[in-house]
């Protein structure tokens, strides 16, 4: 029990769901469009913890009622935001460059950390962002930076372009979770699944509009949606903000670090993408760097006290 009830572990299992979202999204690219599979799974995701939540739902009331803008807002972003980029950029680089280039998505946490709540940045943190920087950098580039500036060969494509405003959008939302309410963390996740879903929706009508709305009930397009709609939705959003709580954006933020290594082991695995030279250079930069940048942050931030939550 004691073992299921481990931050480290929890925060562990997210990463490896997260990094499965990523190859549920793959699995997805030409039988559900982008939109349509974030609305798909915000609706599943609503289904089972409204269920689960209602009683807590009723006894947080007050307190949703005087932050559902904030409430709204983080699903919507941090959620549909997130997602709709991540199975955009999948339609267009493959599920390694995705899980690779998420190793940003700690340094988006610190820059906006500093600039909202001024934490403090020291010259090892600056190191480890840099390396960082260089393995998202190459990845980018196939392995040949200097292409991105002569504009030859491997250059910047359009999924990753979606995957930096990922990481802006689940960054943004990571740090925003310090403010989170005194709530139940059912009725929370409850109320950010709802923003997500009337964001979503909006957004698959404008989908739906633009004529580039697919949807097909065949057993990868349905696997995709429970897969997202379940375990990614409420199982990992849960584990994070349970570990968030206990041991702060900044540490936990520490864990997105092994999404890159089990997605680039899931992708060989179960889609078959091959694992280049350069995929392991990044992997070890985007990994090592953020461990490094979050050495001296990880012993500070215990300091701090964690998130209240009702129980």
């Amino acid at each position: 029990m004691s073992l299921i009830r481990n931050p480290h572990l929890l925060l562990a299992l997210t990463a490896l769901i997260w990094s499965g979202n990523a190859i549920a999204g793959k699995f997805a690219v030409g039988h559900v469009s982008p939109m349509m599979l974030t609305v798909s799974r915000w609706a599943v995701a609503l289904l089972i913890i409204g269920f689960i939540a209602h009683r807590q739902i009723r006894e947080d009331w007050d307190i949703i009622r005087k932050n559902w803008l904030y409430l709204l807002l983080m699903g919507g972003l941090g959620y549909t935001g997130f997602n709709y980029c991540l199975y955009s950029a999948l339609q267009h680089i493959s599920a390694i460059n995705v899980t690779l280039e998420q190793g940003a998505m700690p340094l988006v946490i610190f820059v906006l950390s500093y600039a909202i709540y001024r934490t403090g940045v020291t010259w090892l943190q600056i190191a480890g962002f840099i390396l960082t920087l260089l393995g998202v950098v190459i990845t980018v580039s196939s392995g040949q930076p200097l292409n991105l500036f002569s504009g030859e060969g491997s250059g910047i494509n359009i999924g990753d372009v979606y995957v930096f405003f990922a990481a802006i959008f689940y960054g943004g939302y990571s740090v925003a979770l310090r403010s989170k309410p005194d709530m139940n963390w059912q009725s929370f996740l409850a109320c950010l699944v709802t923003g997500a879903l009337i964001f979503s929706t909006i957004g698959a009508l404008v989908e739906f509009q633009a004529g580039h709305h697919q949807i097909s009930m065949t057993w990868q397009g349905i696997s995709a949606i429970l897969f997202a709609g379940i375990v990614s939705s409420l199982v990992a959003q849960g584990l994070f903000i349970k570990g968030v709580e206990t041991l702060g954006a900044n540490i936990a933020g520490l864990y997105i670090n092994l999404v890159p290594v089990f997605g680039a082991l899931l992708a060989i695995i179960m889609l078959g993408e091959k694992l280049y030279l350069f995929h392991a250079v990044a992997c070890v930069l985007v990994v090592g760097g953020i461990m490094i940048a979050q050495r001296k942050s990880a012993t500070r931030s215990t300091a701090q006290p964690p998130v209240s939550n009702k129980t």
